[in-house]
């Protein structure tokens, strides 16, 4: 696929090119459901006379649908992407640096979305839409899913869909939340991914964060042990990835905590624990539900996180080891591939 790609960029580079924009077109259209083609021309970088000439032709070819109130993609245009997929990512050179990463973290798969979801609400979509498929992939029959919160965790769970009910599977939150946007609870991101797919869900109402006494009285609870078992005997784990003194100050952490954690040299948190560069836990605060060892025990473990600022934070997390599969956007794994460069020249 890419000698052919090379000889046809050699021969006809015009032809490429016009199937990279007017893929981009019926790309950026699918993920805004409906939208103007002022504001399509804009997000594209394109004028609009441009964007017109191939917008009409997309038409033409019944994929896609114009109306006064917006561009729609039809059911073939739909299709059509789903089947060129393949092709496009190596054409933006992303299944290269999907491998790349891949390899140098030992995952067993890297999925990149073009674009950069801080910069981008639809490339933060289109991230939670990759989520969604990683999560099908992996999901079997009477599977528990455990997943954290966080903006990104909230995009799968809005788009997670079945074409039929899960009902032998079972989603919870992978830790405590209150404190927390209701939004981005694991509570409320475990709930809405049950009752989008039909399965079933268990909440865990506890703070976030607990002092040791805390802790030790909510265990002796019979609700609360039950749920912390049924989540820790979970199968697959999907959790974001958040940059260590963003979610330090999110989460109030004592000033006296967030100190430590810069002179240790934290730069990541994932499931209430914080890494360093070199994926050595750091920092753990004290949570019900997941631990470390059970993380080191999962069977499949998705990572879902993107951004160019992110970058340093992902890769610390996937130093840890402990994941399968990372999903991720083209920002961030630029900047990992970086990372890695310079890790490799020194």
């Amino acid at each position: 696929m890419r000698e052919l790609l090379d000889l046809q960029q050699q021969l006809v580079p015009d032809l490429m090119d016009r199937m990279k924009k007017r893929y981009r077109v019926l790309h950026q259209v699918m993920l805004s459901d409906s939208i103007g083609r002022r504001t399509l021309a804009t997000s594209l970088s394109m004028t609009e006379r441009v964007l017109r000439a191939e917008t009409d032709f997309l038409k033409a070819q019944g994929l896609l649908e114009i109306h006064s109130s917006g561009m729609r993609i039809t059911d073939a245009g739909r299709r059509l992407l789903e089947e060129l997929e393949p092709l496009f990512r190596t054409m933006f050179g992303l299944s290269e640096l999907e491998e790349k990463i891949r390899r140098h973290f030992d995952l067993k798969q890297v999925v990149i979305v073009p674009g950069d979801s801080e910069a981008s609400p639809r490339t933060k979509r289109e991230l939670g839409r990759a989520g969604c498929q990683a999560l099908r992939k992996a999901l079997g029959k009477d599977d528990v899913v455990a997943v954290t919160g966080g903006s990104t965790l909230a995009q799968v769970a809005n788009q997670f869909s079945s074409p039929t009910p899960l009902k032998s599977n079972w989603f919870v939150p992978a830790r405590g939340g209150l404190g927390e946007s209701l939004d981005y609870q694991a509570n409320t991101i475990a709930s809405t991914m049950a009752k989008r797919t039909g399965a079933q869900y268990r909440l865990l109402h506890v703070p976030d964060h607990l002092g040791e006494e805390a802790y030790l009285s909510l265990m002796q609870e019979p609700n609360v042990r039950e749920i912390v078992e049924v989540i820790r005997s979970a199968r697959i784990v999907v959790h974001g990835i958040g940059d260590a003194m963003v979610m330090a100050r999110r989460r109030r952490v004592d000033d006296s905590v967030v100190e430590a954690l810069k002179a240790d040299g934290a730069l990541a948190e994932a499931f209430g624990y914080y890494f360093d560069r070199n994926g050595s836990v750091v920092h753990k605060m004290l949570t019900a539900g997941l631990r470390l060892e059970d993380i080191m025990t999962t069977e499949v473990v998705i990572a879902v996180a993107g951004g160019r600022s992110k970058a340093e934070a992902i890769a610390a997390v996937m130093k840890f080891g402990h994941d399968d599969v990372l999903v991720t956007d083209e920002a961030a794994a630029k900047e990992i591939a970086a990372l890695i460069d310079a890790e490799e020249r020194e």
